[in-house]
């Protein structure tokens, strides 16, 4: 299996040189040039595994230079108890009193990891996946891993990477946007190789600032001449995608377990997303054969994606709002690059085309039959920060179950998708990060006093629930600021030379 770029498929990388290089030289992204597929027996196959053993066994489809037994070593480590407080690490419920929010919807957990949110899934993942990369290419360099961050990933790739050898890690994210918990995760970071710096803009000007730094060749040239190369751990990077991958078939594979459906039943996804890394996994879960109807696209405020899904132009010159899911609050969806890439049949000149429009215009339109098949597979919806409110204050009334204001964005999309529809497929919603990192928000939702630092408020979200928060968040009292350095979007370059 060789890797190849959006923009050139004539790029060939095998997976560990993929993975070392995170973005392709010529800016586009690093996909498979062919995806593996799996019949009905073998996603039966993994019905029985633990989730590590799932995860090893379809990453083991993708990388062909890694041994069955390394992988299994590595998602043992990367999802056992000492990082994950659940054993399922992404386990899929039913809450209480199912029939208010549909007898057929689900919730998939994916907050259970040490920064208790998604990311953690993949991030626990690729420092391994890296490390040996280094070792397989026979790299003699240490790579600098730089991350534009709009709130959990860079807390979750600072915890994967913190003293990994051979790494430095640079994370960048907008000041004013996320939230006071993410912030302090990130600000009292512990390691030797990481960096933490805030950036003055929103975060499509962090992500906009790595990219530049990515195609700068003459900093390359002087990283190379001190013994470094880039990489990323961005959802940009083929490495943090493929984990994502494999909570899709464990989320089907506890459904046939437990006898909610049976196999080869298709069932629904409804995922809260900003980048479209989250639900571009799933799109590629069922291009290998994993039973699915529909993909729900959920957004904030932040629409550009549902706006695209049902008009096929692309604009991000509108207003951009902060809002009570800032991890969402992106208007540049880098990931969607690969989509189109592969629903174009590997169309490399159309997708350079469609970007160099999108950098240079602000906007593209694909064509009539591209759109045709997206939204053949793609539903969407927004929901405004009035209506992620009320949807978390309901749910806990009627259900006593807490969620975030993320996974409320992607409940009420989906909410609205069944409506409207009268699907009453099975449906997964992705959970993608625990109520406590965003405890003033749910606070407020609740009708609760949002007052007082993080701290005090995960205190006050604790009494309001009745359990104890994440031990993760809770252990961020008392730990020391280590990174208070803030930036202009355009001096990003000289922040990684001074780490460096």
């Amino acid at each position: 299996m060789n890797y190849i770029s959006t923009r050139d498929k004539n790029v060939k990388l095998t997976g560990a040189q993929a993975i070392l290089q995170g973005l392709s030289r010529d800016g586009g992204l690093l996909l498979p040039d062919a995806f593996p597929t799996l019949d009905l027996e073998e996603i039966g196959q993994l019905a029985p595994l633990s989730y590590p053993m799932r995860s090893a066994q379809i990453m083991k489809l993708f990388l062909e230079e890694f041994s069955i037994g390394e992988l299994a070593k590595f998602t043992q480590e990367a999802y056992g108890k000492s990082k994950f407080d659940d054993g399922d690490a992404a386990p899929v419920i039913q809450v209480n009193d199912a029939v208010a929010l549909g007898e057929a919807t689900y919730f998939m957990e994916l907050w259970h990891g040490p920064t208790s949110a998604f990311k953690d899934v993949a991030l626990q993942m690729l420092p391994r996946l890296l490390s040996a990369s280094l070792t397989k290419t026979g790299e003699e360099r240490d790579v600098c891993i730089l991350v534009a961050t709009s709130g959990d990933t860079g807390k979750a790739a600072l915890e994967g990477f913190c003293d990994v050898d051979r790494t430095k890690i640079m994370v960048f994210y907008p000041r004013d946007g996320v939230s006071d918990i993410q912030k302090l995760q990130m600000m009292t970071q512990e390691g030797g190789n990481v960096g933490v710096c805030s950036v003055l803009g929103n975060f499509d000007d962090a992500q906009t600032g790595v990219k530049r730094i990515f195609s700068d060749e003459a900093f390359r040239d002087e990283l190379d001449a001190n013994g470094y190369f880039l990489s990323s751990a961005n959802s940009i990077n083929w490495g943090r995608l493929l984990p994502q991958i494999v909570y899709y078939f464990s989320a089907y594979c506890d459904l046939v377990n437990s006898g909610i459906v049976e196999p080869g039943d298709k069932i629904n996804f409804c995922v809260p997303t900003g980048n479209f890394g989250n639900i571009l996994a799933g799109y590629f879960a069922m291009k290998m054969g994993l039973p699915v109807n529909k993909f729900i696209c959920a957004s904030n405020s932040n629409d550009v994606l549902a706006d695209f899904i049902k008009t096929g132009t692309y604009d991000r010159r509108r207003e951009f709002f902060a809002t009570t899911s800032p991890s969402m609050d992106i208007l540049i969806s880098s990931n969607l690059e690969r989509l189109l890439f592969d629903l174009s049949s590997n169309d490399d000149a159309l997708i350079a085309q469609y970007m160099k429009s999108l950098n240079d215009d602000g906007a593209y339109t694909v064509d009539a039959e591209l759109l045709r098949k997206l939204q053949a597979i793609f539903e969407c919806g927004s929901v405004s920060d009035e209506r992620v409110a009320n949807i978390i204050k309901s749910v806990f009334a009627q259900c006593n179950y807490l969620m975030d204001t993320h996974t409320a964005v992607a409940y009420g999309a989906y909410s609205d998708y069944r409506r409207e529809s009268g699907d009453d497929t099975p449906t997964v919603v992705l959970s993608t990060a625990s109520p406590y990192k965003f405890a003033e928000a749910v606070i407020d939702a609740l009708g609760g006093n949002a007052t007082g630092d993080g701290f005090e408020l995960i205190d006050a979200l604790e009494a309001i629930e009745g359990k104890a928060a994440p031990a993760p968040l809770k252990a961020l009292r008392g730990k020391p600021v280590r990174f208070k350095d803030e930036t202009e979007k355009d001096a990003m370059l000289g922040v990684v030379k001074g780490m460096l």
